[in-house]
């Protein structure tokens, strides 16, 4: 693999995930303990690759063998159901025991999460970066547990560039130089990578109108239709308009555009730490860099996504119980591997020590304790996600102004 490292201080933007599909066991029997005097925890997780349930089932298999009265059931969803899923389940009074999602802050507001320091040991607790922890408070008070994190850059096929006459660029006005140029060249190649469909339009969003001086809120308010934002919303109009994005942007979802990208056919697409795996193993032999996300003024910015473990409050007879699991599942003899074969980063302290020598995701691991993060907290963020990924496509042949005011009343709408 021809591969070259350039980072700046806090350079990146972050984590989304892989949607595939998978399935599990269905529904929770809301039963604490069954007739062989055992406990049965439900655990319901989304899908981050095709090895996700063989991984957790490492996991499971290892904690029941530790602790033999208590057994695990797993169900894997697509991040596509997963939410439809859980609510559904809630619903029916069957909420998982254990959840492994994103926004939160609406189970917490109709008082269903167990305080997360009431279900994990000290040393579990203190083990999470701090930045971490206090994005997972909801007035001051931790609900859910951080899983994974991921950290995104600008991947940058070397090669195209050169042949464009162009360097990686540092800010918008190079992007946009450099990636009409690459365009330029025909043969079916993108100068960037813009994916603006439903799989993750808030992320690509996030990379373009917080690296124009915006937010998308916190909270207390979520803001989407502001003049900042508004800088962020027309660049990529600009950048669609010029020709410097592949066809029909609003309606291209990421990770199949990250294998055009993979295949030599994109200039620079931002991508996350998997990416280097992904690209080790269908085109290893691509000529690639890995530099920050150029913004405005070039102003290094960092967006870490992270998503969590929450435990539901079904039964206090199984709060022990899970409380075992989290202690165990964050071992850092059992978490490492999980976050290693998934591909993202950890969010222990003790993760981190662990991986420091890893050269491939060294730049993403220095910037994690200073992450800056959605407002996942806000319980009106899972409308604006929902926004996002609904309308937020729309920029390819609307005004930005027309979109963000839309998203906005979406939100508030709730």
């Amino acid at each position: 693999m021809k591969k070259s490292l350039r980072f700046g201080a806090a350079a990146l933007a972050a984590v989304a995930t892989l949607s595939l599909a998978s399935c599990g066991f269905g529904g929770s029997s809301g039963d604490s303990g069954d007739a062989d005097g055992s406990t049965t925890l439900d655990l319901l997780v989304p899908s981050y690759s095709d090895g996700t349930k063989a991984n957790w089932e490492t996991v499971i298999k290892g904690f029941e063998k530790a602790n033999p009265d208590i057994k695990v059931k797993l169900e894997v969803q697509s991040w596509d159901n997963l939410e439809k899923v859980v609510s559904t389940k809630i619903q029916a009074g069957e909420a998982p025991d254990i959840y492994n999602g994103g926004p939160f802050a609406g189970f917490v507001g109709d008082e269903l999460l167990y305080p997360v320091q009431d279900v994990v040991s000290e040393d579990t607790f203190a083990d999470f970066q701090d930045s971490f922890i206090k994005n997972a408070e909801v007035d001051g008070t931790a609900y859910a547990l951080p899983l994974i994190a991921s950290a995104r850059a600008l991947f940058v096929n070397n090669a195209l560039l050169a042949q464009a006459g162009v360097e990686a660029p540092t800010d918008w006005d190079s992007l946009l130089d450099a990636a009409t140029k690459v365009s330029a060249l025909g043969g079916g190649v993108a100068g960037y990578g813009m994916p603006l469909g439903s799989e993750e339009a808030q992320a690509e969003a996030a990379v373009w109108l917080w690296g124009g001086g915006g937010s998308f809120g916190d909270a207390s308010e979520i803001t989407i239709d502001t003049p900042e934002n508004l800088a962020g919303a027309e660049q990529i109009k600009k950048m669609i308009d010029a020709g410097a994005t592949q066809a029909d942007p609003g309606s291209t979802q990421r990770s199949p555009l990250m294998d055009i990208f993979i295949q030599g056919k994109i200039g620079m697409q931002v991508g996350l730490p998997p990416t280097v795996g992904q690209i080790e193993e269908g085109n290893p032999e691509l000529d690639y860099s890995i530099v920050p996300i150029p913004t405005k003024d070039g102003s290094p910015f960092t967006l870490g996504v992270m998503d969590q473990l929450m435990a539901f409050q079904n039964d206090d007879d199984k709060k022990e119980a899970i409380t075992k699991f989290f202690d165990y599942y964050y071992s850092a003899d059992v978490y490492v591997p999980w976050v290693q074969a998934e591909g993202f980063l950890p969010v222990t302290k003790s993760g981190s020590e662990a991986l420091a020598g890893e050269e491939a995701l060294k730049p993403f691991l220095d910037v994690l304790p200073d992450a800056q993060f959605y407002p996942s907290t806000n319980p009106k963020w899972s409308a604006a996600d929902g926004a996002f990924k609904s309308l937020f496509g729309q920029l390819q042949s609307k005004p930005a102004q027309d979109v963000l005011t839309e998203i906005q009343a979406q939100v508030d709408a709730g």
